[in-house]
């Protein structure tokens, strides 16, 4: 009997420790960085919900004062509530409203073509368009992290670009528990949802769409199946409760052998 409990209690030691290489990011060789440049360089288009800041100014900014939204906030630091209201949300159609020019229709327009539709309309208005100077660019990027993460959470990165590796460090980074060969992104567009599954164990998942994050993703860590069976997390804690069950399961064989 002592026997074939130290055999179950090695067995399921060894089948519920969590392997070294499911735990360490970036294995294998690296690839070709001009695949990632590539990636890096393709321009984001616009999609539903998204949260544009558009600056119009011009050397006489009573000029533009029309344009300007007024902060309900004196507050010298920005905020996501204040970007919100002070910026253009992209409405379910596709379209923004600027103040004296109307709607405009964004959605899958790049922020590039998104300023130079918004010139074309400043033209009709003013006669010197060399006074005035347009910015539009996105007010953050928004994404949500689920699973096993260290923050779960909806989190806000005011960068021009966000990739899977930074999302998930500011989130609080996948502990033990947390499967990083099967890290999904859940990613809505004009086309529809797509799911992209990406491994950060080794290094192909840059070249992956999904590598840089889009405003509104929806990031998930799927648990490992060590989790599930509650063994812990590492050898000392999986010997701990193994030792445990088994003195349970001795002294029940004992009482019952008494009876």
């Amino acid at each position: 009997m002592k026997k074939l409990l130290l055999l179950v209690g090695l067995l399921l030691f060894l089948n519920s420790c969590i392997p070294t290489k499911d735990l360490t990011y970036f294995q294998g060789k690296p690839i070709n960085t001009n695949t990632v440049h590539k990636l890096q360089n393709a321009p984001y288009k616009l999609q539903i919900n998204d949260i544009i800041d558009i600056k119009i100014k011009a050397t006489d900014e009573e000029l533009v004062s029309m344009f300007k939204i007024e902060s309900a906030t004196k507050s010298p630091t920005i905020g996501a509530s204040q970007l919100y209201f002070n910026s253009y949300s992209v409405n379910h159609k596709g379209m923004i409203r600027i103040p004296y020019i109307g709607e405009i229709n964004v959605l899958g327009y790049t922020t590039k073509e998104v300023r130079l539709k918004i010139e074309s309309e400043l033209s009709k208005m003013f006669k010197n368009m060399d006074e005035l100077f347009v910015t539009v660019k996105l007010a953050g990027i928004r994404f949500t992290v689920l699973g096993e993460i260290g923050s779960p959470g909806t989190k806000v990165l005011y960068q021009n670009q966000v990739n899977i590796i930074e999302a998930i460090a500011n989130a609080g980074d996948i502990p033990l528990t947390g499967n990083r060969k099967k890290i999904e992104i859940i990613r809505t567009n004009i086309t529809g949802i797509t799911k992209i599954e990406l491994d950060l164990t080794g290094f192909d998942f840059m070249q992956s769409d999904a590598f840089y994050i889009q405003p509104n993703d929806v990031i998930y860590i799927k648990p490992l199946r060590e989790k599930s069976w509650g063994t812990g997390q590492t050898g000392t804690k999986t010997m701990s409760t193994i030792i445990t069950a088994l003195s349970l399961l001795t002294t029940s064989i004992i009482l019952i052998n008494r009876l």
